[in-house]
């Protein structure tokens, strides 16, 4: 029997989409081999947000290549469909499928055994090739592409793998983006928003709540913009109702959200049920105006913190996420310290810092003043050490306070004798002794770094 590794890259977006493909192939009767060194047939899921994950994505290829080279490698994702032709002159790679054919993966990998078992009934590469659009070959690698603002398909599957994803799967609800953030490659690699119909995101919530998940995660690439392309229209916030009243999902938690999407009415919604994770990610990228309106983000910082003050005055406890860059081209020492004093006066509680990398395509690429590295280092290691300084702030606060958290699966960085859990708003916490994934459990928070006292414990399942 045939078997296939998928090696993932990327955000959860990706990850859906590669969660999906697996599901296909396992359909077709293929088997999931133990690493990508043995299987037959290695699928790369490739993200390109930085030219770092582009690096990594090309390292994988060349050392599975090496370690493999009978396996059928089918290169896909963010960088397949920006730069084919680069990823078709590596070595040992048999294909390259855009994100524009991604359900196209499973003929493409029928198509690899039907000349060995001479089945008609199998896709054949040639067949294949000649019907897909922007279909080219490059040496010995096949290539498909074709315009990512044409499809309508949205490609998702819960996903259930990885290290506390066991505990909480993550259901991609929306991809693509209509935005065009002066910095960000990946409209033009996801295409135009387009949204998982509700009743269906209700079914595939239905399902893995009957399988036992308490916790759900919704993700897409721009969350808030779900249901705008639907007919009728649907907002975000009218989704999050109708799974409260139609499923019995225990806690919903969302991935990240643009700022103007976090409306008064939303908050309302989150501070009105405790089913919902009192969790809220907010990219900001910049606390400089000046910068702010170079990067086509469409708010200000003034408009960014009313949102966090709103959050903090009906959610007193939530959790306040976000992702910042660090050394955009044209940031001087001024839009740099705008920024840190910006996030210094907000109550954020954990930040995600990215370095500045040039995306080819995107405007940003083209403006003068590149910031040079060595400042962008030093900008990023600021930034990460006031993330630090918020982060524990922030859990200091917690100190005293009783939650519901929710027990996940245990690895090799856990301490022995406790349980990792999740908290409401995203506190990770250990509880005392060994206790199965997946269980709730009332607590009270007695110090930092956060520790639970088994006096105070109490089971609930």
């Amino acid at each position: 029997m045939s078997s296939f590794q998928i090696v993932q890259f990327g955000c959860r977006a990706t990850q859906a989409d590669a969660a999906a493909i697996e599901a296909q192939l396992l359909a077709q009767g293929l088997t999931v081999a133990g690493e990508a060194a043995t299987a037959d047939v290695v699928v790369i899921n490739t993200c390109t947000v930085t030219a770092s994950a582009d690096s990594q994505a090309r390292d994988a290829i060349r050392k599975i290549y090496g370690k493999n080279p009978a396996a059928r490698i089918i290169v896909t994702g963010c960088y397949a469909q920006r730069a084919p032709d680069e990823l078709a002159k590596l070595p040992g790679v048999s294909w390259v499928v855009g994100n524009s054919h991604k359900p196209q993966i499973p003929a493409v990998v029928q198509s690899f055994f039907a000349v060995s078992r001479n089945e008609s009934n199998f896709v054949s590469l040639n067949s294949l090739a000649g019907s897909a659009a922007g279909s080219t070959e490059s040496g010995a690698a096949k290539i498909i592409t074709g315009d990512i603002f044409e499809q309508t398909f949205l490609l998702s599957a819960p996903i259930l793998g990885g290290e506390g994803n066991h505990t909480r799967p993550t259901l991609k609800i929306q991809d693509g983006c209509n935005s065009r953030c002066s910095y960000c490659v990946i409209p033009f690699v996801r295409g135009k928003s387009r949204s998982l119909a509700p009743d269906s995101v209700i079914e595939e919530i239905r399902k893995m709540v009957s399988s036992g998940f308490r916790e759900i995660i919704l993700s897409g690439i721009n969350l808030g913009s779900y249901g705008r392309d639907l007919s009728p229209r649907l907002e975000f916030a009218d989704l999050l109702v109708r799974i409260l009243e139609e499923t019995s999902l225990q806690r919903l938690r969302i991935s990240s959200i643009e700022p103007f999407d976090v409306t008064k009415d939303l908050i309302d919604l989150f501070a009105s049920s405790d089913r919902i994770a009192q969790h809220f990610h907010m990219p900001l990228q910049s606390g400089s105006d000046r910068i702010l309106a170079a990067m086509h983000r469409w708010y200000r910082a003034e408009h960014y913190a009313r949102r966090v003050q709103l959050i903090r005055e009906y959610l007193p406890h939530a959790a306040i996420g976000a992702d910042v860059i660090a050394g955009f081209p044209g940031e001087s020492s001024a839009d740099h310290a705008a920024t840190l004093a910006f996030i210094d006066s907000l109550p954020f509680t954990y930040l995600h810092v990215f370095s500045y990398s040039s995306r080819p395509g995107t405007k940003a690429a083209t403006l003068c003043e590149q910031v040079d590295s060595p400042t962008i280092k030093n900008r990023a290691r600021e930034l990460r050490a006031l993330a630090e300084r918020k982060a524990a702030a922030f859990r200091n606060s917690q100190i005293g306070r009783t939650a519901r958290v929710l027990t996940l699966h245990s690895n090799e960085k856990d301490e022995e004798g406790f349980t990792p859990a999740l908290s409401s708003n995203y506190l990770r916490v250990r509880v005392p002794g060994k206790w199965p994934p997946n269980q709730w459990h009332e607590v009270e928070i007695v110090e930092e770094p956060i520790f639970l006292d088994s006096r105070e414990f109490n089971s609930r399942k």
